[in-house]
């Protein structure tokens, strides 16, 4: 089978639930093409999907080195950020994150995977100054939007006090 229909395979697996076997595939792909960047990352995302994050990180560490389109760069940055965070080490999470919104500036899921990283770290005022902002940014609820200026207001003066 070419790397080609092993991908293909692992892939298909994987949109079946299937987990196990498309890991399989996926690690020994990883394996026999270390430098293919996006390969590393489909078994990044499989090992993740397996709740082994400790594994996936060195998979996503390779495919951030060079090779991803677009999508799969904010992907693989978010998934990285993700798993330092899921795994406990914040401050790794943090730079992932940072680094992400670097070059993804509009990016909000990333901004808000970060906001978590940042509660993490009890950096709750900028968290919450994040997701509001966040949420400003991208709700239709038309409860919220009807405090639109209020809300973004409050973002920007969480600690101040008003007699």
């Amino acid at each position: 089978m070419t790397r080609e229909q092993s991908l293909k395979e692992a892939l298909l697996l994987r949109e079946e639930n299937n987990y196990i076997e498309s890991n399989k595939i996926l690690t020994q792909l990883a394996d026999g093409h270390p430098e293919d960047a996006y390969i590393q990352y489909q078994c990044a995302w499989s090992y993740d999907a397996l709740g082994e994050e400790a594994k996936a990180v060195p998979h996503y560490e390779k495919a951030l080195q060079g090779g991803l389109d677009a999508t799969d760069l904010e992907n693989a940055y978010l998934g990285l950020g993700s798993t330092y965070r899921a795994l406990g080490d914040y401050q790794k999470s943090k730079r992932v994150f940072v680094e992400a919104l670097n070059h993804f500036p509009g990016n909000h899921a990333l901004k808000s995977f970060y906001a978590m990283t940042l509660y993490n770290l009890g950096e709750s005022h900028d968290a919450v100054q994040l997701l509001l902002k966040t949420l400003l940014a991208t709700t239709t609820n038309d409860e919220i939007r009807k405090y639109k200026k209020t809300l973004a207001f409050y973002a920007d003066h969480l600690d101040d006090k008003w007699s």
